[in-house]
């Protein structure tokens, strides 16, 4: 059995043809899609978080709202660039959103990847410590956000409070219990799923990673998701943790989706550069009759190792067309590889 959801990068353009052309829509579309993908059993609507882009950037008002309208599918980000957040106003926002939505938030944290501007997160204030690079940083910044999930008080209360105080140390308020468990982080590297693994965080491993042994890239990811649950043993962690992979999947069923997608499909990896000295692997995508695309996603060893697959959707092509892409893949692909 292997959960299924899909990822939205919520991206919105007044481009000719676009079906977001405005952040407002982009938006609103994205809790429709997920009140859809519950409709059709998805067990999760996932959303990126791009700062200085049009692109959805503030995911807690998102996850609140979707989780307002919608009361099963699981509800989370992939990723939270930790660079550019407060981990304290993180932590409140973060529980309030987690209590509307009655305990399903699965928040995706990261280092962050490259973004629209140089150095974004220096304008939101923050700035590496003596000695740290901005991922260093962004690991602080987890780990901080991690600790003020425990929900144990450390603040020392005002004397003659204008409320009432509970007695001894104060926490931030609202406080989600269970959230701390929910917490995955997105590893471009080996290193760093054995980090997450060691903080006993949930794993998020994308659509790319840093090329670090040369071969195909689900056979890289394949590794570090066993390395990953290695190092989770070996830290005495309780419980099973989750993995979870994403894809660009597409089963061509009409002519609407041939005509999108058709000879799109990827049969091999690329390589690029996300930052100037690190060769990175991106894996391919697939888009194919669903017998062929059965076969190829057969051989994928990452899928297989995976708790949980997100499909990456179109978001701009709509929500009715999403809604389609998603059914398919439910209905004609996922039955015969055992996911459901």
């Amino acid at each position: 059995m292997k959960k299924i959801g899909f990822l939205s990068f919520g991206h919105w353009s007044p481009a000719r043809g676009s079906g977001t052309r405005s952040a407002g829509e982009a938006l609103t579309q994205s809790i429709e899609l997920a009140v859809a993908a519950e409709e059709l059993g998805l067990d999760g609507a996932y959303v990126r978080v791009h700062h200085f882009a049009r692109q959805l950037g503030s995911p807690f008002p998102l996850l609140a709202a979707i989780g307002a309208r919608t009361s099963r599918i699981e509800i989370g980000t992939a990723v939270i660039d930790m660079r550019y957040e407060n981990p304290f106003y993180m932590a409140e926002d973060a529980g309030a959103a987690d209590l509307i939505a009655g305990g399903r938030l699965q928040l995706g944290l990261s280092r962050g990847s490259p973004e629209q501007v140089i150095d974004g997160w220096r304008h939101f204030g923050y700035a590496p410590g003596e000695g740290e690079t901005d991922a260093d940083m962004a690991r602080r910044h987890a780990e901080l956000f991690l600790a003020l999930l425990k929900g144990e008080g450390f603040a020392e209360p005002n004397p003659s409070p204008m409320f009432p105080n509970p007695p001894g140390l104060l926490r931030l308020e609202p406080h989600s219990e269970g959230l701390r468990e929910r917490i995955w982080w997105g590893a471009a590297t080996d290193a760093t799923a054995v980090w997450a693994a060691k903080l006993g965080m949930n794993l998020q491993s994308s659509t790319l990673k840093f090329d670090e042994t040369g071969e195909p890239f689900h056979i890289q990811q394949a590794k570090q998701i066993r390395a990953y649950r290695a190092a989770w043993t070996e830290a005495g962690h309780a419980g099973e943790p989750r993995v979870s992979v994403s894809r660009s999947i597409f089963a061509l069923v009409s002519d609407q989706d041939r005509a999108y997608f058709g000879g799109s499909g990827e049969s091999a990896d690329s390589i690029g550069y996300i930052e100037a000295d690190t060769r990175a692997i991106f894996g391919r995508s697939y888009a194919d009759e669903p017998d062929r695309l059965i076969e190829a996603l057969a051989r994928d060893e990452a899928i297989a190792e995976a708790d949980t697959l997100l499909l990456t959707v179109p978001n701009q092509l709509g929500v009715a067309y999403n809604t389609h892409v998603l059914e398919t893949i439910l209905t004609h692909v996922a039955p015969a590889l055992g996911w459901r």
